[in-house]
Parts: structure tokens; C-alpha cells; sequence
């Protein structure tokens, strides 16, 4: 990289040198960019499709543009793989965008915005600037193309560049999940059911082991990128402390029945021997009073 050309005590240039250094040396396996070699205030990426959506296995490459008062000025973003969510070549309307850069925060860097990125992906469009709402289905068909070649966009430099990050990406990407059959779609509910019934004992939550390491970008990038998720956990808790009282009861006045049941019989137990014994003690009584007077008898005689 040219970097006799720019001035290194311009605050741009050294802040962009320096994320280029931290990208190189801590590798994500989920996105990779990198700046032209003659440019250095245009970057290409690519991330991968986030897990457990649409996208899954997805390469989608774009362009960034940051602009002479970076960081205190938000870059922009333009995709260039088709991916149903955003327009190819448009630059597209995020809070972590040129758009809106009241949003924006000078801490925030290429690779923070990347993992936002990500995280909108499965979001609802909600009519901004430069989105797609495709279905489903067609999202995984181009999930599944994007893995194919990378995208042709500009110079021949630009190109080389994206073609080393698609590569780069693909190494590390799992294999992508094919599109579901409408059989597959049937057999799903019942065994999600089956699955319901095996692990409805109550369990422990399970830790999270994977911690974000990343800055969060901000509340509002939370708020759009996981609204359902968190909605679903919320539902699940109430739903958790709605029926540990009904439950709860029952297991105890079982349990009481059973520990009772022994002490009743007890108690019956101890009260027949208690009137075996008072019976016992009368008759030896009464046996010792006639011998008593049978003694006294034979003795008068």
C-alpha cells in the first residue's frame, strides 16, 4: 500500500492505516475487507450471510466509501451481490450510513459497521432507501448463486481485490443449506411438536458461551436487528412463570399424600398396640386378684 502518497498526519489517513493494520491482523471468518491499493478511502468487503436465516451461507460483496473527515463523518455502503434485501450498486440507508449521520459515532470503525451490517440483514425493510423485501425462498436462491463468483465491478485493480476476499470467504464458509421442499415444509411442524414433547421437563437455561466481541453499534441497530428474537424470549419467560404456579401445587399435594399415608398408619399402629398392652395389664390384674383370693381361701381352709 502506497502509504508515502497521503499525508500520515492527516487524523483520516492514520485512522484508516490503523484499521487496516487491526483487520489484517485479527481475521473474522464472517466478513473481510480491505482498501484499493492506490485509494485508501475506498474499501471492498464481503460478509457472509447471518446463521439461522434466509441468507445463511450467503457471500455478499459491496463497496465502502469513507469520506475525508472519517471518523467524524459516517462512510457509505453500496452492495454489490444480488441478496433480496438490498439494491446492488445503490447506496444503501442505514443508521450506521452516510444517511444518517446524526447516528453515527467517531468510535465506531469499518469493522463495527460490517457486524451492524450483518446484523440488518434479516431485519424488516420498513421502506428504506435502497432495500428489498423478496421472499424467503428467493433469498435462499440467491444465498446459494452468490457462492459461485464473486460480483464484476470496476477497475481491474477493484476486481483483483474482490476476488481475493471472495476466496477468502469461501474457505471459511460452511456449506450452503438448500433450499426446503414443499415435503419438508410439511414434516417440519410435526417435529417441531415431537421436539416440544421430549423437552418439556423444565431446564436450566443454557449459558451462552459465544460473547460478542465487537462493540455494539448502537441501541437502535439492537432494536432493529433482533426485535423478534427478543420478543420470543419475553413470551417464553411469561409464559414459563405462568405455569410453575399451576404445576407446582399438584406436585406438592402429591407428595404430601404420600408422606401422610405412612404417618396415619402409624398412629393406627401404636394405638392398637397401646390397647393390646391396657387390655393385657387388666387381665393379668385380674388374674392376680383370684389368685390373691384363691391363696386366701386355701389358707381359711
Amino acid at each position: 500500500m502506497a502509504e508515502d502518497k497521503y499525508n500520515l498526519k492527516n487524523p483520516a489517513v492514520k485512522r484508516i492505516l490503523r484499521e487496516v493494520k487491526e483487520m489484517q491482523a485479527n481475521p473474522s471468518d464472517d466478513f473481510m475487507s480491505l482498501p484499493l491499493e492506490d485509494n485508501i478511502f475506498e474499501w471492498q468487503f464481503a460478509i457472509r450471510g447471518p446463521g439461522d436465516s434466509e441468507f445463511e451461507g450467503g457471500i455478499y460483496h459491496g463497496r465502502i466509501q469513507l469520506p475525508s473527515e472519517y471518523p467524524f463523518k459516517p462512510p457509505s455502503f453500496m452492495l454489490l451481490t444480488p441478496n433480496g434485501r438490498f439494491e446492488t450498486q445503490t447506496k444503501i440507508c442505514l443508521s450506521i450510513s452516510n444517511h444518517h449521520p446524526e447516528h453515527w459515532q467517531p468510535s465506531w470503525s469499518v469493522r463495527t459497521a460490517l457486524v451492524a451490517l450483518i446484523a440488518f440483514m434479516p431485519t424488516n425493510p420498513n421502506g428504506a432507501l435502497g432495500s428489498l423485501d423478496y421472499k424467503k425462498e428467493e433469498r435462499r436462491v440467491l444465498a446459494i448463486k452468490s457462492r459461485e463468483a464473486a460480483p464484476k465491478f470496476g477497475t481491474p485493480e477493484r476486481q483483483k481485490l474482490i476476488d481475493e476476499i471472495h476466496e477468502y470467504l469461501l474457505s471459511k464458509a460452511p456449506p450452503a443449506p438448500q433450499p426446503s421442499s414443499p415435503d419438508d415444509s410439511e414434516e417440519k411442524p410435526a417435529n417441531k411438536e415431537a421436539d416440544v414433547e421430549v423437552t418439556s421437563e423444565p431446564t436450566e437455561p443454557a449459558a451462552t458461551g459465544e460473547e460478542q466481541q465487537n462493540p455494539p453499534v448502537s441501541d437502535r441497530i439492537v432494536e432493529e436487528a433482533i426485535p423478534e428474537e427478543t420478543s420470543i424470549n419475553t413470551n417464553l419467560q411469561q409464559a414459563a412463570a405462568r405455569e410453575a404456579p399451576s404445576d407446582r401445587p399438584a406436585v406438592q399435594l402429591r407428595t404430601e399424600t404420600r408422606v401422610n399415608k405412612p404417618a396415619d398408619d402409624r398412629l393406627f399402629t401404636w394405638a392398637a398396640v397401646g390397647l393390646t398392652l391396657a387390655i393385657v395389664v387388666l387381665l393379668l390384674k385380674k388374674f392376680i386378684k383370684a389368685s390373691a383370693h384363691g391363696s386366701v381361701f386355701m389358707d381359711e381352709s
